[in-house]
């Protein structure tokens, strides 16, 4: 056994326990279901919605905007279809991958009779099976329909951020089977063809989806784009792969405010969300693994994104929504939460955030609920939102902490990032 599982078993031992437990319990209720549920924005999956006899952008809005806002889960009144999300099986494929590993090394609180590497399996060839057709590349998109005031996405259009999480999971499986890698790899394309990467004043930027808008630029999506080519960097050695993601990354650093975060979108005033949480979050890991990967180019960057990235979070690991509003105290910034600061090597702030958590979000039998507000609270279950972000955010920290090392996710011990 090695000296990392030892010392984190002899030092952290309850933390660690109770943490493999929280996950085996949340693996265990999302398997049982067979990693179907609802989603965050499903509102246009409702069967009543689709009875009518009209198609209509407004009353799309109103089912889905109604769905999504209700303070209680109406989603069974409307009669919302539970389906796999894709991100959400990517989220998943990499949890149960390195729970295998976890549970190999005899972690406490693991359980050792579950075949995790062939969930791993099911998951990636569900993905492979059900990815977006007609694009240059790997990729897919959420599974269901949205409607926005500009466009309505059809279930299979893809996205960066739908298409990143699956990738990794591919690179991941590959120790089951090399060939895992190749679809994996093509996914490049997709970011540089279909999603338009393009060189502006300063770097580059890439599309979110294949029909946004070129009136802003959604900034967690082009870092989420670049993490996506660092990770397949590491994989090729392709230098080319690395360049990219360096143009694109150059631009959002260059985007960072005074505050050390960033909003939501370029210009600012192009979306109603702010410098949020958990969308820093995935800015801030996207900087982090560049970091593991290529070097300490983004530095400065890095720490004044952490000391911003510290503020979202109160003393009590509880998140705050974002720079300005405390609640509604959300599940996937605590993941977010969970991930980022294992990645930068706080792991204090990490397990504080996941007690929080477990505290306030979790109920009892591997169901996570969805938010806490100020006055009401939002209990219900998303299996992507909630169950394969938690999941996910668990396993990693775990697997970093344990020294285990899988092939597309960051290293166990980041370079020159521990603080």
């Amino acid at each position: 056994m090695s000296e990392t599982v030892d010392a984190v078993r002899t030092d952290d031992s309850p933390a660690v326990e109770r943490m493999s437990r929280t996950l085996r319990e949340t693996l265990s209720y999302s398997r049982a279901r067979n990693y179907v549920g609802w989603d965050y924005c499903d509102g246009l999956s409702s069967r009543l919605l689709r009875a009518l006899p009209v198609e209509n952008k407004w009353v799309n809005l109103a089912f889905q905007e109604t769905i999504k806002r209700a303070p209680v889960n109406v989603r069974p009144l409307f009669l919302v279809e539970r389906r796999r999300n894709f991100m959400g099986a990517g989220l998943f494929a990499a949890a149960n991958l390195a729970t295998g590993r976890l549970a190999a090394r005899d972690v406490p609180g693991t359980d050792p009779s579950v075949d995790y590497a062939g969930e791993a399996r099911h998951l990636v060839d569900w993905l492979l099976d059900n990815r977006s057709t007609g694009y240059r590349g790997f990729c897919g998109g959420h599974k269901h329909r949205i409607q926005t005031l500009d466009t309505l996405s059809h279930p299979a259009d893809p996205s960066v951020v739908a298409t990143a999480p699956p990738v990794r999971a591919l690179l991941a499986a590959s120790t089951l089977d090399p060939e895992y890698a190749a679809p994996a790899r093509t996914a490049a394309d997709f970011v540089v063809d279909d999603l338009h990467y393009r060189e502006v004043d300063g770097g580059a930027v890439i599309d979110y989806h294949t029909n946004d808008s070129d009136e802003y630029y959604t900034i967690n999506a082009g870092a989420i784009g670049a993490r996506l080519l660092v990770d397949l960097y590491e994989h090729t050695g392709d230098a080319e792969l690395l360049d990219r993601a360096t143009a694109i990354l150059d631009h959002v650093a260059a985007l960072q405010t005074d505050r050390g975060g960033w909003h939501y979108r370029d210009p600012a005033d192009a979306s109603h969300l702010s410098m949020d949480n958990f969308h820093n979050g995935f800015v801030v890991e996207s900087f982090l693994r560049y970091a593991d990967v290529a070097g300490d180019r983004y530095a400065d960057t890095v720490d004044d994104a952490l000391a911003f990235s510290r503020t979202m979070f109160e003393d009590s690991g509880a998140p705050r929504w974002d720079e300005s509003s405390a609640y509604p105290r959300d599940i996937h910034a605590c993941a977010q939460g969970i991930l980022t600061f294992t990645y930068a090597g706080d792991q204090e702030l990490a397990r504080r955030i996941f007690d929080w958590t477990r505290a306030e979000l979790y109920a009892g039998d591997g169901r996570f609920r969805f938010r806490k507000g100020r006055v009401v609270s939002k209990r219900y279950t998303l299996m992507r939102w909630c169950q394969a972000w938690m999941a996910y955010a668990m396993a990693e920290h775990l697997r970093v902490t344990a020294g285990i090392d899988l092939p597309g996710l960051p290293t166990a011990a980041p370079r020159g990032l521990t603080r």
